[in-house]
């Protein structure tokens, strides 16, 4: 199963459990916010970042002298083919056989060639370690069905049957878990594909006849449909259907130019400084003594 979450931007009502959620279920900390301080009116946070892995954005559409919110969830894509993943020079970024899109903090350099190359601008650095590392929504890579949780119920060892019913229910992403008003839709891609285009034909004059994030960059494991246009909620456009490993592996050569061309700078600085000093010592020595 190719896993996915068809997202319904038109059941969205911005009640935020989805943030709620995923804040208690990565152990994230709280951010320092205030309404209206910028232009997310009342959005809060105002971005994604290292401390927020998902976000409700919140739009106001004007139609005529009508003027309504548009909610929409916002997090890692969790692409099919990442650029980030190409991209990352130590291996950090992997993708998982069930699509999550992961870090690995334990290899993490702080390149963030990362952040350079995702066509959706979502991975973020965090500068609150001693060794910052590039943080983002990790779609619930723990909740995947595997391993990670205790096999215990009521302090007595689970039976086979209890461990597939508990491992079943922990495999959707909190998020969509968490949904209380339907806009999120785990479960198999090709299965929500087909669910959002019966959506579209059915009701024509709701939706814009557009799933975002069936094509864009080759697929994503997020699907959107809206009754407003992506453009007008701030979603990136023009992406192309293509991935994008070309413009990662680019990224990827120039980490190691940037390496030695910062390098020769700083030595250069070097020279002329220990040049400087030389010099200042040869006349020093120079200079007759009394």
């Amino acid at each position: 199963m190719s896993r996915a979450v068809l997202v319904d931007l038109t059941k969205c009502m911005g009640c935020r459990g989805c943030q709620v959620a995923c804040k208690q279920w990565n152990d994230l900390p709280a951010e320092v916010t205030k309404f209206f301080a910028g232009t997310g009116g009342y959005q809060n946070p105002p971005e994604l970042s290292a401390k927020t892995f998902t976000l409700v954005e919140y739009t106001e559409i004007m139609k005529g002298e009508n003027l309504s919110w548009v909610f929409a969830k916002r997090q890692c894509m969790h692409c099919l083919d990442p650029s980030c993943v190409s991209a990352c020079p130590v291996g950090a970024m992997q993708r998982t056989a069930e699509g999550s899109v992961v870090s690995d903090s334990s290899k993490c350099i702080g390149c963030r060639t990362c952040l350079a190359v995702c066509p959706f601008g979502v991975p973020t650095y965090d500068t609150s370690k001693e060794v910052p590392v590039v943080r983002k929504c990790t779609y619930c890579a723990d909740r995947e069905g595997g391993d990670w949780f205790e096999k215990e119920l009521n302090g007595k060892p689970m039976s086979v049957e209890e461990v597939g019913r508990f491992g079943a229910g922990l495999v959707a992403p909190i998020c969509a878990k968490t949904c209380s008003s339907g806009a999120l839709k785990f479960g198999d891609r090709n299965a929500l594909l087909a669910e959002a285009r019966s959506r579209i034909a059915s009701e024509p004059a709701k939706y814009i006849h557009h799933i975002y994030g069936e094509r864009e960059v080759g697929g994503t494991s997020w699907l959107y449909i809206s009754g407003v246009p992506f453009e007008e909620l701030g979603f990136p456009g023009n992406l192309g259907e293509k991935p994008r490993p070309l413009l990662a592996s680019a990224a990827h050569f120039k980490v190691p130019l940037l390496d030695i061309g910062g390098g020769a700078v700083i030595a250069g600085f070097c020279w002329i400084v220990n040049r400087r000093i030389a010099n200042e010592e040869a006349k020093a020595n120079a200079q007759p003594h009394e």
